[in-house]
């Protein structure tokens, strides 16, 4: 067995291990379609934040969580789950269902419209988009990029949450600041680096391909109500 196989069975191992507490499996479902700051995941599960403490340094040492900074509130930060950590193929599944998917960021300039395209492609729940401080107009940088993925992306003027959202809708935060103004209204949040705010072509590439991700593993766990 060579050194690369062995590392690979190791971590695979690692992994397997971490997951192996039933606490644990809690944090990584709950993480499963979005992220959450500590706080929110110890509300979510009832979990004493000492004993939360306790299983994400687990499950962060075994490269299946990773923390970021929030872009809004610096002082907060959120917990994702890793991509190709295995975990999406060991959280078990869950039945949800919505009207429609309301991707909301604050300008409703790049993210959420992306999102939503995305969104278009891979499930017949319908989907839309908001911000909670709308911008004039689409950034031209989301149009660029969604026309290198070939991505159809709809010229829709950026609209205020207020005016868009139904009852019924499963609302998405993409950006972490439209998440920390919206508190509980949104059931499921995505932290993406705002590309706006950087400005360049590969950090528009980088939210759409993470997004991307992330739609891919929410899609087909969601079903039209």
């Amino acid at each position: 067995m060579n050194s690369e196989v062995a590392g690979d069975l190791q971590r695979r191992a690692a992994v397997h291990a971490a997951l192996s507490d039933p606490a644990r499996l809690a944090i990584t479902d709950t993480l499963v379609d979005g992220d959450a700051s500590p706080s929110e995941l110890a509300t979510l599960l009832a979990m004493p934040s000492n004993l939360l403490a306790h299983h994400l340094r687990v499950l962060e040492a075994a490269g299946v969580v990773s923390r970021h900074r929030s872009e809004g509130d610096r002082r907060r930060s959120y917990l994702r789950l890793v991509a190709g950590s295995l975990v999406d193929a060991m959280v078990g599944p869950r039945a949800g269902t919505a009207r429609r998917v309301l991707f909301v960021c604050t300008a409703n300039s790049a993210r959420s419209h992306l999102a939503a395209a995305l969104w278009r492609q891979a499930s017949s729940v319908p989907a839309a988009s908001a911000g909670t401080r709308p911008a004039s107009a689409i950034d031209p940088g989301a149009i660029e990029a969604a026309g290198r993925r070939q991505l159809p992306l709809p010229r829709l003027r950026p609209r205020h949450i207020g005016d868009v959202r139904h009852d019924g809708d499963l609302v998405v935060t993409v950006c972490d600041l439209a998440h920390e103004e919206l508190g509980a209204l949104a059931a499921v949040h995505w932290s993406v680096p705002d590309p706006v705010a950087a400005g360049d072509r590969g950090s528009f590439d980088a939210a759409l391909d993470e997004l991307d991700r992330r739609v891919s593993v929410l899609a087909p766990r969601l079903a039209a109500s």
